[in-house]
């Protein structure tokens, strides 16, 4: 079901808000969330020579290597899951400074319009 004018302006009231209140957390959920293919690769081979030194450090009984072997499948698998920051190409439209005064006329306009809603 559509959302009627009313209720589109609402919402697009409601986004420029949290723009303004927390431009991190915006750019975040604005950022199209696309797999890095390099980054994949390198630490899928990253994890696949862990554990190749894995192997080899329990068929040659050396504790200290199956722990690094280990250690380099984890950071392998935490490479090719991590983002890089700051690479965000989502460009931040200029906006008017905020001030407490507006947000608070916005909360108290959106709780009168509750109240005198249709029922």
């Amino acid at each position: 079901m559509p959302l009627s004018e009313y209720e589109q302006r609402v919402l697009a009231q409601m986004e420029s808000q949290l723009r303004d209140a927390d431009p991190k957390l915006a750019r975040s959920l604005d950022s199209p969330s696309t797999i890095d293919l390099r980054r994949l690769s390198v630490g899928i081979g990253i994890g696949i020579v862990g554990l190749c030194v894995l192997v080899a450090g329990v068929a040659i009984s050396q504790i200290w290597l199956g722990v690094l072997g280990f250690i380099a499948m984890l950071a392998g698998a935490l490479y090719a899951m991590s983002r890089r920051n700051g690479t965000s190409s989502v460009k931040k439209k200029p906006s008017a400074p905020s001030n407490p005064s507006s947000t608070s006329s916005f909360m108290e306009r959106q709780n009168e319009r509750w109240d005198n809603r249709e029922q």
